[in-house]
Formats: structure tokens, C-alpha cells, sequence
């Protein structure tokens, strides 16, 4: 993969963050030279026996999985604020893509996980793995487009990385509450965009009206038989007025599928 050569996996022992390591091992696979840093963050200060209990359990939870890469993953635990320490090491890092787990919040629009709360303010490219999921390469990917302009273009870099590795055809998908018509011209412009950055793997443009969009792409996704949905948040939009990121938060809760937030 091209532009991504180091990826982040928080990591607590738990059941989704061993479903997110399984996953992020699947995706690296055995002939990636690709860093894998599990980062396992904890409250209270860690100590030298605590830190060798914890590096010993990984190893032995990392032979369960019996996942071949071409790196081994490299397990470090540290103190602190989870989101603060993720942030920093993605940047001290420079980390390329974050894969983290959730066990997502049901029907709830006012929940917020650990996850969702990462995806936000991230500003980088992050992949959350819902509990569960099917283990798989992504074949068939979704790409959630609003009706604004994308701003930021090179961010589908990314994009075309795991399109390429994977053969992946890439579906663009816009949900509009009312008509699309008024928004043409920025249609027209994205779908160059489009096909200049997503090459060949780019395969279709489907509009759909819903007046609730998270359904919408819901729909979507078990209709087409997606297994990874992308989208491109706008809470650190610049050209236009920032979101407040609530479709992003709720995708990251109520996908069934992984959810690669490009930004």
C-alpha cells in the first residue's frame, strides 16, 4: 500500500479490540511490509511487571488468531487519557491509518463511544470495526458524498490504496432528502474528482431520496453487499460550514460493517 505504511490499533483486552487486531491483521496480510502498533492505554500508572503481564497476554491472544504478516505487530502500553494518547501518537507516530474496535450503542442517537469519539476529532484516516463484523478483505466499498464539493481531494488517496490492493470496486452513494437537481454543478464537479483520483475502481454514482439518510445508506450497504463504508466527515470542513459530525457518529455506532472515516 502505497500510502499507508504504519497503522495504529488501540487495544484493551477487550472483545472488540481483539475483533479490531484480527481485522487489522487480515487487512495487512502476510506480504505488506506494514508497522502494526497495538497501543494499549491505561488510567493509573503502569509498572515494569504490569507492563511484561501485559506484552505476555498479547502474545498469547496474537497466537489464537494465527494471523501471518510480513511485520510482527509491536504491543506497547501506556498511561493516560485514551483519546488524548491516541491523538498525540498518531501524530508523534505518524501513524497512517487508526483500526479500532466498538461494540456500538444500539438505536441511541446521544451515545458516544470511545470510537465515535476518536473518529471526530482524528485527523487522520481511521477504520472502525464494529463487534462481529465478518472478517474479510473488502471487495465492494461504499463512499457516502453529501451534496457539497470534496474538499480536500487527496484525502481519497487513501481510498484508492485499499481499492488497489483489495480489487475493490468502489460504490458512490448520495442520499438528498429532496432534489439533487440544484446541486449539478457540484455533481458534475465531484464526479470528476472521482474519476481522477479513484481510477478504474470507481464504479458507479447511485442517488437514492430518504428522508432519513442514515437509514438510507443502511440500506444500502445489505442491498449491495458492502463490507466497507466510507465516508468523509465535514466537522473540520474549511470551504464551508463545519458539521457537527452526527451521521458520522451515527454510522460509527450503527455499522454493521467497518466504517473508514477519510479525513
Amino acid at each position: 500500500m502505497r500510502n499507508i505504511k504504519k497503522i495504529l490499533v488501540p487495544f484493551d483486552f477487550s472483545e472488540a479490540s481483539i475483533n479490531a487486531l484480527d481485522y487489522t491483521l487480515n487487512f495487512v496480510g502476510y506480504d505488506q511490509p506494514i508497522d502494526v502498533l497495538v497501543l494499549e492505554v491505561t488510567h493509573s500508572p503502569s509498572t515494569a511487571t504490569k507492563e511484561k503481564e501485559s506484552e505476555e497476554e498479547f502474545q498469547k491472544i496474537l497466537n489464537t488468531l494465527n494471523r501471518r504478516t510480513k511485520k510482527n505487530p509491536m504491543f506497547l502500553t501506556v498511561s493516560g487519557n485514551l483519546i488524548e494518547t491516541l491523538l498525540k501518537t498518531q501524530l508523534e507516530q505518524q501513524i497512517d491509518l487508526t483500526i479500532m474496535g466498538t461494540m456500538g450503542e444500539g438505536d441511541s442517537e446521544e451515545a458516544m463511544t470511545n470510537t465515535s469519539k476518536l473518529v471526530l476529532e482524528a485527523n487522520s484516516p481511521v477504520i472502525s470495526v464494529p463487534y462481529g463484523t465478518e472478517i474479510n478483505t473488502p471487495k465492494h466499498i461504499a463512499l457516502v458524498l453529501g451534496k457539497e464539493e470534496i474538499e480536500r481531494p487527496k484525502v481519497l488517496g487513501v481510498l484508492l490504496d485499499v481499492a488497489r490492493t483489495f480489487n475493490a470496486k468502489v460504490h458512490v452513494l448520495t442520499i438528498y432528502k429532496e432534489s439533487i437537481y440544484g446541486e449539478k454543478a457540484v455533481v458534475e464537479t465531484n464526479e470528476n474528482t472521482l474519476e481522477y483520483y479513484l481510477e478504474h475502481f470507481y464504479d458507479e454514482h447511485y442517488f437514492s431520496k430518504n428522508q432519513d439518510i442514515e437509514q438510507g445508506i443502511l440500506e444500502y450497504i445489505d442491498n449491495k453487499d458492502i463490507d466497507l463504508l466510507a465516508i468523509l466527515p465535514r466537522n473540520h470542513a474549511q470551504k464551508t460550514k463545519p458539521s457537527e459530525g452526527r451521521l458520522t457518529k451515527l454510522l460509527t455506532l450503527h455499522s454493521t460493517v467497518p466504517v473508514l472515516t477519510l479525513d
